[in-house]
């Protein structure tokens, strides 16, 4: 058995999902690199983001209490973390990174059209808990890019290569080692 040292209590666990979170509107918008997401219940269906108060997008959101998370891929990593980095109250980060805005059903957020998946998002609860707020969000409406919608209709997530960070870096999602129950199913 390995030993293992003990560290102070801090945020190791990795990885997460390295998202663009639009905010704003279709004239008035911005984008945030957020990895602090996740899913917290499926019906309904629910996620959060974790924001810092002191960033552009926080005040955004907490105002019109809606945002899209965008999925990233290998191919926007570089985007991404750019938009993480950069403050929207100095640039205007669909422009500088070339990336396009489209209309979402349900809020009025833009979408990332470059993303692979955008997910929605309702507030309806607002948490302090520290450095960050936590945003959780109702999820009103996924938009799945149809090139990675394979034959039976299903989002074929091998296709579109999904990045994910981990202390301090981004990393490509690696090969599919098994599916949801594979450890009881009975041999035929």
């Amino acid at each position: 058995m390995d030993k293992k040292a003990l560290w102070k209590p801090g945020t190791v666990e990795y990885p997460l999902p390295a998202v663009m979170v639009s905010v704003g509107d279709m004239e008035n918008s911005n984008i945030i690199t957020v990895a602090w997401t996740g899913v917290i219940c499926s019906d309904p269906a629910m996620v959060y983001i974790s924001v810092r108060p002191s960033r552009h997008s926080y005040e955004i959101i907490k105002q019109s209490k809606e945002f899209i998370i965008n999925l990233t891929t290998e191919d926007l990593a570089y985007k991404t973390d750019w938009c993480g980095v950069k403050s929207g109250k100095n640039v205007d980060k669909f422009k500088e990174m070339n990336l396009t805005k489209q209309k979402a059903e349900f809020v009025k957020c833009p979408m990332i059209a470059e993303s692979p998946i955008s997910l929605e998002c309702q507030v309806t609860e607002e948490k302090d808990l520290g450095s960050h707020t936590m945003f959780i969000a109702k999820v009103l409406g996924v938009h799945a890019s149809e090139k990675y919608i394979d034959e039976k209709g299903a989002f074929d997530i091998s296709k579109c290569n999904l990045i994910a960070y981990a202390n301090g870096g981004y990393y490509e999602l690696g090969k599919k080692i098994g599916t949801f129950g594979y450890s009881v199913r009975k041999k035929k």
